[in-house]
């Protein structure tokens, strides 16, 4: 039974990690795009 509920700890933790990591490269890019349109502008 303890191998069970690590195992299903673990895949939580997985999951999780997935869905932090999406979210910060979501973050990333919005925050890349804003710093390309600010260049864009002062370079005009």
């Amino acid at each position: 039974m303890p191998r069970i509920t690590t195992l299903s700890l673990l895949a939580a933790l997985t999951l999780s990690a997935c869905g932090t990591v999406a979210g910060a490269g979501r973050d990333l890019q919005v925050a890349g795009a804003a710093i390309t349109q600010e260049a864009r502008a002062a370079s005009r």
